[in-house]
């Protein structure tokens, strides 16, 4: 990684990632495999400008998938390393924020 700019890939949004955000102010990061919680911790910081609380990361194992049509052949999504980040009370990434 050469800067803190390549160290978060993109956000996961999902229905639990929506509830995380609203009730919990807990933000889904996906991040690069080589990323510890204080790289991802010292990203939100200065990319975001918010206070970082705690930070949880987690390797996601890859997953097999089957073809429709033909049921033998089967493909392999790769797995990724994400990130929970719990903010301060008060702040928020504009980023996950729906239409106002």
């Amino acid at each position: 990684m050469n800067n803190l700019y390549d160290v978060l890939r993109r956000p996961l949004i999902t229905e639990k990632t929506n509830y995380m955000n609203g009730e919990l102010r807990q933000y889904v990061f996906e991040v690069a495999p080589n990323a510890t919680k204080g790289l991802v911790q010292d990203a939100v910081e200065t990319i975001f400008k918010v206070k970082v609380v705690r930070v949880n990361v987690i390797n996601m194992p890859a997953k097999k998938k089957r073809n429709l049509r033909s049921r033998r052949i089967t493909t392999r999504r790769s797995g990724y390393k994400k990130a929970i980040i719990t903010l301060a009370p008060g702040d928020s990434i504009p980023v996950f924020e729906g239409v106002r």
